[in-house]
């Protein structure tokens, strides 16, 4: 942990102040900061209703504008958001996946029956090949769900030396013989997806033999040493956490957990993605913030097994999960995504912010199309979804140092329930500049907050932008693509240390400063 040295320690002490719906924020000094991993803005991209086919992928032959195949606009879109990783190919999907139907020529790669999502045909024209060029032009590390529901050792071991080898072997022969001279670099292997459940429905004790042989020969076949991912539980299942960790902790780096919000009464009944009560909208909001708990509750279980924190946590699929779009194919997943789901975003990524010394990595379900997607297609229209415009509102925060704060605030109540009406984070990039990023999410009331800075030496507000809208239920369609997006914030100054914000209801600022 490094120590800045003008502060050791960053308390954020927030005082009500009496009759005033007034927050203030006092930055005490001092105590070790840490860096909020990059990897936390991780994106996902399963084989899935239209996320890779229709949403990246429309083929050279498409009159769709593209690259090489590649949605144009859809590539840019990503490219702006700085995405660090993308988890490939699912999901349920990658435990039946075979590597080998998808690499050689199109033409002749057989199709694939999509049995989890919608009994969909696939040609696979998009695979090996293909992910690694777009990992590329994006710039982010690749992250491979190898198969073992339905694969073998023999099978993750030929395609990762197909993937990453030099040597005069027969798959790298393959390779060239496809048109790849060099390998790609992997740094991200994940052994297995939801093996509790459609990866296989195994117990903890059988998955965390099977993950010890595959991640041994992980280490074997592949020119590089990947980062091997064990996976991990069931939302609140602390048990397989346990005992895959006990079984399997010195083979591993990191280990995985999803969890999805629910805003409605359970998985039989999500609720709808748009055009709900506020019922919803609460609810929403409280099973997300859950996610705290959530990664308490496993990584205690870690500290227990790994005290010095070596293996990181990877929350490899979170969002709020709906019901599909009415009209739509259920089976592929296909959700509107409103402010109410851009709040979801910005305050579980101040959750990960405030657990980096267990959570290296996190995707968010998903990237196209699919659940809490970044982005939205429809032909040759293109939606950037009130979640997008959180991870470019955010991307500061990438690789920054984190500043803790802890606080009271003011709650947002419903009924007789209640949570918390703020979320925020404070973090510093190399460039010394500080970005604070805060949430409102009670749709009702303004918030004042008062930010004594004196102790961070800041100067002057660089920038300041705003995201929120009248409703929230606002979603941005494919006739109105821009009813909730990004505006400039006025309400802020900054005079003699001081930052005052007034912070509109139901909205996500960001103030830059230096």
């Amino acid at each position: 942990m490094k120590k800045l040295s003008f502060i050791v320690f960053t308390f954020l002490s927030i005082v009500i102040a009496q009759g005033q719906n007034k927050v203030i924020i006092n930055v005490d000094a001092s105590a070790p900061t840490s860096k909020i991993h990059k990897e936390i803005y991780g994106q996902f991209a399963e084989h899935l209703g239209r996320c890779i086919y229709d949403g990246i992928w429309v083929g050279k032959d498409s009159e769709i504008p593209n690259i090489n195949g590649y949605r144009k606009d859809v590539v840019e879109a990503l490219k702006a958001l700085n995405i660090p990783v993308l988890r490939w190919p699912g999901g349920c999907f990658a435990d039946t996946y075979h590597w080998k139907d998808g690499i050689g020529p199109k033409e002749q790669r057989p199709k694939i029956k999509n049995v989890f999502w919608g009994g969909t045909m696939e040609d696979n024209s998009f695979g090996t090949h293909e992910f690694f060029e777009l990992c590329e032009m994006l710039g982010c590390e690749p992250y491979l769900s190898a198969n073992v529901g339905s694969g073998s050792v023999k099978e993750m071991t030929e395609w990762l030396e197909y993937i990453t080898s030099s040597e005069d072997t027969p798959m790298v022969q393959l390779r060239k013989e496809n048109g790849r001279e060099d390998p790609w670099h992997l740094k991200y292997i994940g052994i297995g997806n939801e093996s509790w459940g459609c990866g296989g429905d195994m117990t903890p004790e059988y998955y965390a033999d099977l993950y010890r042989q595959y991640s041994g020969y992980c280490r074997l076949y592949s020119a590089e040493n990947p980062y091997r991912i064990a996976c991990g539980a069931n939302a609140w299942d602390a048990r397989w956490t346990d005992v895959v960790m006990s079984k399997g902790h010195r083979m591993m780096e990191g280990i995985s957990v999803h969890y999805y919000t629910i805003a409605g009464k359970g998985w039989g009944d999500k609720g709808p993605g748009r055009d709900f009560e506020e019922n919803l909208y609460f609810s929403g909001l409280k099973k997300g913030l859950m996610m705290d708990s959530l990664i308490k509750k496993h990584v205690a279980v870690m500290d227990k097994i790994d005290p010095k924190k070596r293996i990181g946590l990877l929350v490899d699929e979170w969002g709020i999960w709906t019901d599909p779009e009415v009209g739509s194919i259920p089976g592929h997943l296909f959700q509107q995504n409103t402010m109410r789901d851009a709040l979801i975003a910005s305050t579980t990524l101040d959750i990960f912010h405030r657990h980096t010394n267990r959570v290296v990595m996190a995707n968010i379900a998903q990237v196209v199309n699919v659940l809490q997607a970044m982005i939205l297609t429809k032909d040759d229209v293109m939606v950037l979804t009130p979640t997008y415009h959180v991870f470019n509102m955010y991307k500061g925060h990438q690789d920054a140092e984190f500043i803790p704060i802890s606080f009271n605030c003011p709650s947002y109540k419903f009924g007789d329930d209640e949570i918390p009406s703020l979320s925020c984070t404070l973090s510093k990039n190399k460039d010394n500049k500080f970005n604070f990023t805060i949430s409102n999410l009670n749709p009702k009331d303004n918030q004042l907050v008062e930010i004594p800075l004196n102790s961070l030496n800041t100067k002057k507000i660089i920038s300041g932008n705003i995201l929120t809208s009248e409703k929230f239920n606002d979603y941005n369609s494919f006739e109105k693509t821009d009813l909730v997006k990004p505006g400039i914030f006025k309400d802020a100054n900054l005079k003699k240390g001081v930052l005052n914000l007034k912070i509109p209801p139901m909205s996500i600022v960001n103030v830059e400063m230096e």
